[in-house]
């Protein structure tokens, strides 16, 4: 079973003006794509997806927001299985009612972005949320590590922060997203003494040094169980994001060590809904 546990459905009007005014430039100018429950199904059936994680942005002080009932429905429409994430602030004063919201809605999860929400995770104010989400069995899956936008706070975006929530809330399932890139030993080390505490891959590969590093040591710290295969569609199809992968396996630097063939293939066929404690939408 492959599982992608990190796929994208808000759409550009999300975005407000800030993919516009800060992300566009980083990624080669183009406009923001308009993902579709049909194009989101065709990619998945591409790379042979069993299961499909999908979510949106949420950033309330850059105008970043994808309303839950709009990714309630856009699961509701696909044909691939999928398990959906809330988007959410939760600097936002009704934070609480948007939860309930998202458990009404089948949602099983929340994407959180304090390097754009400008939250800082370690904030006391957070525990009630936290509580919340583990009384619920819902995953907090965070964007960690960097943002081309000149708004965003790198200080509240790196892997130690969620080794301290974790620290608070052992109970907490949570997700780093892409590794806590550029600070993957960091995530590594994180992984390593957090029972409820899991990274994605996601956008990993697209910088094959850093991608080769971090896998390599994932290997020698023993945390390749704890890494999620995930594509971050639409930047990257489930198709790319397998090969790019695959790709840092044939790297090789003399006689440093390298990335195992098997580390790769482990990572894809992570049964990820099992270390989540997600049920299978398939049953």
């Amino acid at each position: 079973m492959i599982v992608d546990v990190h796929s994208h459905c808000h759409q550009p009007g999300h975005w407000g003006h800030e993919h516009e005014d800060h992300w566009q430039g980083a990624y080669g100018g183009d406009p923001y794509p308009v993902v579709t429950p049909e194009s989101v199904d065709e990619v998945m059936g591409e790379a042979g997806i069993d299961v499909a994680i999908v979510f949106g942005l949420a950033a309330s002080q850059a105008g970043v927001r994808t309303p839950n009932a709009f990714t309630a429905d856009f699961i509701q429409r696909m044909k691939t299985p999928a398990i959906g994430f809330c988007a959410l602030d939760p600097l936002d004063a009704n934070w609480r009612e948007q939860v309930e919201e998202a458990i009404e809605l089948g949602m099983r999860g929340v994407k959180l972005y304090p390097v754009l929400s400008l939250f800082d995770p370690l904030d006391p104010e957070f525990d009630d949320f936290y509580r919340m989400l583990s009384a619920n069995g819902m995953v907090a899956l965070w964007h960690m590590g960097a943002t081309p936008s000149p708004i965003g706070r790198l200080a509240v975006s790196q892997p130690l922060v969620i080794d301290e929530v974790a620290r608070r809330h052992p109970d907490l399932t949570q997700v780093m997203a892409h590794m806590g890139h550029p600070w993957q030993r960091d995530t590594n080390v994180v992984l390593r003494k957090n029972r409820r505490v899991f990274a994605d891959v996601s956008g990993v590969p697209s910088r094959q040094m850093d991608a080769y590093l971090a896998l390599v040591n994932a290997q020698e710290w023993n945390t390749v169980p704890k890494l999620l295969f995930g594509s971050d569609y639409p930047l990257w199809t489930p198709a790319e994001a397998i090969s790019r992968l695959r790709g840092i396996a044939r790297l090789r630097a003399g006689d440093l060590p390298h990335v195992r063939e098997e580390t790769v293939e482990s990572i894809i066929q992570q049964d990820a809904l099992a270390l989540l404690e997600l049920e299978d939408p398939r049953a």
